[in-house]
């Protein structure tokens, strides 16, 4: 089994580093978590963002999905579990 792909991005706030710390607890070493600061302005980013539908920040991404909870609201851990962080695809 392959690891998922664990995408987190954030403003560069304090808000979203107390996620970003959170998420990257309970993906442990079993998964890898890429943080997109969308702060620095890359449109790069930006783009990769706005195709996954990002819409507030802090969001997370598992296997290039925005998980369910970003779509509404802000990352749950319980959520994020479900959907495959901390676990291998």
């Amino acid at each position: 089994m392959n690891p998922r792909k664990i995408e987190v991005f954030t403003a560069g706030c304090p808000v979203c580093e107390k996620q970003v710390q959170a998420i990257l607890a309970a993906a442990g070493d079993r998964q890898a978590v890429v943080v997109h600061d969308l702060s620095s302005g890359d449109p790069e980013l930006v783009r990769l963002a706005a195709n996954i539908g990002v819409r507030r920040l802090p969001a997370v991404a598992i296997d290039g999905r925005l998980a369910s909870c970003c779509a509404v609201g802000g990352p749950d851990l319980a959520v994020l579990r479900a959907e495959g962080l901390g676990a291998e695809a």
